[in-house]
């Protein structure tokens, strides 16, 4: 990840963003059969308790994450 890029593993509840790439191609496929596609909108919902996993919010649903896959999702 280049510097002072985000992913989606930083953004607060209520932030949003447009993704730019998934960095983990392995898990990139996995991700883009959930609708996490380069250009979507993508929204923080919520965090657990304990921080992981989180809830985001694309093309209209709402996605569980874990953290080590939502670092994968990088923004624009």
């Amino acid at each position: 990840m280049e510097q002072g890029q985000k992913s989606v593993r930083d953004l607060k509840i209520g932030e949003h963003g447009i993704i730019c790439c998934l960095q983990d191609p392995e898990m990139g496929l996995k991700l883009l059969e959930m609708g996490c596609l380069p250009g979507t909108h993508v929204k923080m919902n919520s965090r657990a308790p304990l921080g992981d996993p989180i809830t985001i919010i694309v093309n209209d649903y709402t996605l569980s994450l874990r953290l080590d896959e939502a670092e994968t999702i990088l923004l624009k």
